[in-house]
């Protein structure tokens, strides 16, 4: 028997005065008054302990709005495409003038069943990003697989812009090859313009150096003045960002019927790329969109030296070391160039056409033509 029960039927049943029974038992005489009123007004379930919560919360999300974020939350889940609490307000925000906040909806989410809450993962701060400041400073690239619905595989090349994430070009192929992602790159390029720089991993559809010579991407690179870079071995997060592309892509991708043909992928990675661009938000940009971000600046332009490379001719890229100096194999034996301490640290160009070596920086400055003489280690200035 609770209290309030058990000092009503004291002084109704038992005839106890309230300063008795309240000095009994630690409360108020004005506490036991009003618990006997209220059960002579409505019995015993006027005495039992009432709800302190609000009737009605002012603020509270209405039913219709919270009916509004579970729809959207389906309907992205079924496109195949982020649907976060994140750009569930963005969405929202396009729809109406106020908006619950991030929180809101994600509370929203989790109320419905539709979220679980998980343990914190690591923290943004501790994060290292790199990213280009001008569209156009810096494109990325890279090739992914998939398979059509008979189970034979194509290859998708896609290139995005580093500091918009504007995918620039993305196209469905039977295989890559070089003069096909040659072919999209410069699609991309009389489309959007050419870039400064373009990062890709070290696959042989962009870059043949580590076989001796240039393939037709490099050469078309160099005779443009585009500065190429490319990723350490097995380290994909250098191209993170396209990777990261990549698996947006396969996540809509995956909500798609399975495509009976190479022009129906390329239909549906259409529409994927018209919504990515114009229609989703995204998270590394402020929840903008990146067409967005890409028209906002004035865009990079080529600055390096526009090289042509003859047949059989290799090229390397390098940087001068802290001594001035470059290295080169030649055959089985490795000769050290020097170059002069002022121009160490510089990123160079170097063409070997046999013994014939050429040192250009990447403003178009010859800093050193010699012919190379395999029979010593060391080939110092003014030889």
């Amino acid at each position: 028997m609770d209290l309030a029960r058990y000092v009503v039927d004291a002084v109704v049943l038992e005839g106890r005065s309230y300063r008795e029974v309240a000095r009994a038992h630690g409360v108020s005489k004005s506490w036991v008054g009003k618990l006997v009123g209220r059960f002579r007004a409505g019995g015993y379930e006027a005495i039992e302990p009432k709800s302190r919560a609000a009737r009605r919360i002012p603020h509270r999300t209405s039913d219709e709005l919270e009916d509004e974020i579970v729809g959207l939350r389906k309907e992205l889940t079924e496109l195949g495409v982020d649907a976060g609490a994140a750009t569930i307000a963005y969405h929202l925000s396009q729809r109406h003038l106020g908006v619950p906040s991030v929180s809101t909806i994600w509370r929203v989410l989790r109320r419905r069943g539709l979220v679980t809450p998980q343990p914190h993962k690591r923290p943004r701060s501790s994060w290292i990003r790199f990213e280009a400041h001008l569209p156009n400073e810096c494109w990325q690239s890279d090739v992914t697989h998939w398979r059509l619905a008979d189970g034979s595989e194509v290859e998708i090349v896609n290139f995005i812009d580093d500091h918009s994430r504007l995918a620039v070009g993305s196209r469905v192929l039977p295989v890559a090859t070089a003069p096909k992602v040659l072919e999209v790159f410069r699609d991309a390029g009389a489309r959007w313009g050419l870039p400064a720089a373009l990062l890709t991993d070290n696959g042989c559809v962009y870059t043949t150096w580590h076989r001796g010579g240039p393939n037709v991407m490099q050469t078309e690179l160099l005779a443009l003045g585009i500065d190429y870079r490319h990723s350490r071995p097995y380290h994909p997060q250098t191209c993170g960002k396209v990777e990261r592309f990549h698996q947006t892509m396969k996540a809509f991708l995956a909500k798609q019927p399975p495509a009976g043909s190479i022009g129906e992928l390329q239909r549906q990675v259409g529409r994927f790329v018209a919504y990515y661009n114009d229609v989703r938000p995204h998270q590394s940009i402020g929840r903008k969109t990146p067409r967005t971000i890409f028209q906002a600046r004035d865009k990079a332009r080529p600055s390096g030296p526009k090289i042509r490379v003859g047949a059989g001719v290799r090229v390397r890229r390098d940087r001068i070391d802290k001594g001035g100096k470059l290295t080169l194999r030649h055959g089985t034996r490795l000769h050290h160039i020097g170059v002069g301490h002022v121009h160490k640290g510089k990123r160079v160009t170097m063409l070997v056409n046999g013994l014939d070596v050429q040192v250009i920086s990447l403003d178009g400055e010859l800093l050193r033509h010699l012919q190379l003489d395999p029979t010593r280690d060391y080939q110092p200035q003014g030889s």
